[in-house]
């Protein structure tokens, strides 16, 4: 790794619960990856050793926040799960994961309804989101797949960020790149420099060169779709996600979207479990799916029916589920009462479905496997 850090025998938090799943056999062991656990547990050392000080304290307190991390490399090399041990370990309050897609869609959502607002004549629309996020009292802030091509969003991120140090808030961000690929030949780039130095001076620079891309691995040589109802198809569906989550069983969780929480019925190291009613016979849409296919990189759906009219709705749903694993990349196992021609039996939804059938069909074959994730992509307005 391109940073260094000291580590005493025993680990802390994070290391230990990676250790955890290398002697479960959920995960090989790599050195890279407990290098970076252990950088990790230095920002938790510096979290809890920084304590909270008080709506009084936070207002003439000017001092840093604690030094964070960006952790870059290649897709599959396990930055997704070693965020995800950080984030479980880390036990304070003030803490909040999400895609930067979705960070940055929210911030330029507030800024704009900060704009048609009476105070927003005058007054600056950055300090106006940021000094809500403060005081709601956000100490650690995860931001996942860092990534800048946008020249809307390159132009803000000095000033955003400067406001979300100055209030103490601490960053840790996963990306494919260094900091000095961010924004690569971008336009009008210059500007965007005093960003890279900006992380530079805030967070420590780490690369992980893992030896393998584990992602890939999981589905290395799988039968990933299974037809039939029954016992053995459900056996074949519980086979498959103990492959890709290396043994363990996973337990419910959530993903949050704009006004909602979605159930996650199983979620275990980046991968996640639904029936097909959870996903389609449920009022979600665009936006809860794409949040879906951000926060995982493989999905199990489980009991997927034939759909004639009576489902329209729910085959609708199933469409636009589909198209937001298909761009994002995600590698998807499921089963399905029937062979995938014969899924879509509704004359509304007809034209629809070849596509959505066309996409199934690459989605299991090897190349889209081989495949790593995409970038990450907004969530419709």
């Amino acid at each position: 790794m391109s940073a260094r850090t000291k580590t005493s025998k025993r680990s802390g938090p994070v290391g230990a619960a990676y250790a955890a799943l290398v002697a479960r056999g959920a995960l090989t062991a790599d050195p890279a990856q407990h290098e970076a656990a252990a950088l990790l547990d230095t920002v938790l050392v510096g979290l809890l050793a920084d304590k909270p000080k008080g709506m009084l304290g936070k207002l003439f307190d000017k001092s840093a926040p604690v030094r964070g991390l960006y952790l870059h490399g290649e897709v599959g090399r396990g930055k997704t799960m070693l965020m995800d041990l950080f984030f479980a370990a880390a036990p304070i309050s003030g803490k909040r994961r999400v895609h930067f897609h979705e960070f940055m869609d929210e911030i330029h959502a507030g800024m704009a309804a900060f704009r048609k607002s009476a105070k927003g004549k005058d007054a600056d629309p950055v300090e106006a989101v940021v000094k809500p996020i403060v005081k709601s009292g956000l100490r650690l802030l995860c931001l996942d797949e860092m990534h800048v091509h946008d020249i809307t969003n390159a132009m803000l991120l000095s000033r955003l960020f400067e406001k979300l140090f100055a209030g103490g808030v601490t960053l840790v961000a996963t990306s494919n790149v260094a900091p000095e690929g961010l924004y690569k030949d971008g336009l009008n780039r210059q500007l965007f420099l005093p960003f890279i130095a900006l992380l530079r001076e805030h967070l420590t620079v780490a690369e992980l060169p893992a030896a393998q891309d584990y992602r890939r691995m999981k589905f290395a040589g799988q039968h990933v779709y299974a037809f039939g109802t029954g016992a053995a198809v459900r056996a074949e569906m519980d086979r498959l996600w103990l492959r890709i989550t290396g043994g363990e069983p996973g337990e419910p969780g959530r993903v949050q979207s704009t006004g909602r929480s979605i159930a996650v019925p199983l979620a275990a190291l980046g991968a996640a479990r639904f029936g097909f009613a959870d996903l389609c016979e449920k009022p979600l849409g665009s936006r809860d799916f794409v949040r879906i296919a951000n926060q995982f990189d493989s999905i199990i759906i489980d009991d997927v029916p034939q759909m004639d009219r009576t489902m329209s709705n729910a085959a609708k749903r199933f469409i636009l589920l589909i198209d937001s694993l298909y761009d994002r990349g995600v590698k998807l196992g499921a089963s399905f009462a029937v062979p995938l021609e014969q899924l879509g039996k509704d004359d509304k939804t007809a034209f629809e479905f070849q596509r959505t059938v066309s996409r199934l069909i690459e989605m299991q074959s090897e190349d889209y496997l081989a495949q790593g994730l995409r970038e990450a992509v907004s969530a419709p307005s």
